[in-house]
């Protein structure tokens, strides 16, 4: 499918998929783009999406991106979901170690310049795992962030130059846990321990009562994203 179909797919679908549950769109997604991905944090609406894969299209392919400074629940996480699912989620690294990094670019660049630390540990990685890819499915919400108020169900990554898919973008927070909670999902323990977003160990802390939900990421800095969506 060249840019062009893909762009009249998407005006076409847009507005049908808008009205259609997660799981249908998940459907839709799967059997339209074969050659899809899911890109998994382990945060409470990815594993979600990972349960909903798992019962409707247990093929797809799911990759994690390792930067090497996750949480120990983070990475527990994952292996209580790959036993749970009996999946294997594909494991997609930075070029640079965390010693190279901290050699070329000095110690703490986390601290120092968090947008080039992003970019090296997950933005690279990720444009690298997409080339393999038409299209890909993620987890994000239009309530998460005002970067992520526009989000559509179905809408062309310029970014990446994929088909991108966001099964639950009109999802609230209350949603994802009563899914979780009706489903019996795996999800992240720190979730419990005032971590509603979990990124990178160095730069996520918990979020005190009041606090937007994201303000506990990058906290110190001028930066709300780390450059995977737009």
């Amino acid at each position: 499918m060249n840019l062009l179909e893909k762009e009249d797919l998407i005006k076409v679908k847009s507005e049908e998929l808008e009205h259609a549950s997660a799981e249908e769109v998940i459907a839709y997604a799967v059997e339209t783009f074969p050659n899809i991905t899911f890109a998994c944090s382990f945060g409470a609406e990815d594993v979600v999406i990972v349960d909903m894969i798992q019962k409707i299209s247990p093929q797809t392919d799911i990759f994690y991106l390792d930067t090497d400074f996750h949480f120990k629940e983070t990475y527990e996480t994952r292996d209580r979901m790959v036993e749970r699912y009996g999946l294997e989620f594909v494991r997609v690294s930075p070029k640079l170690t965390p010693e190279e990094q901290a050699t070329q670019y000095g110690d703490e660049l986390w601290k120092t310049n968090p947008n080039q630390c992003c970019n090296i540990r997950k933005v690279e990685p990720l444009t690298r795992i997409l080339t393999q890819y038409e299209a890909w499915i993620t987890g994000i919400r239009r309530d998460q962030a005002p970067t992520r108020a526009n989000a559509k169900k179905i809408e062309y990554d310029t970014k990446f130059g994929l088909v991108k898919f966001n099964p639950i973008a009109d999802w609230t927070s209350e949603d994802v846990w009563n899914y979780i909670r009706e489903n019996n999902v795996i999800y992240n323990p720190l979730h419990d321990q005032n971590y509603p977003s979990i990124g990178c160990e160095y730069c996520t802390r918990q979020v005190m009562p009041g606090e937007d939900p994201r303000a506990g990421r990058w906290a110190g800095h001028e930066k709300t994203e780390c450059g995977l969506h737009k």
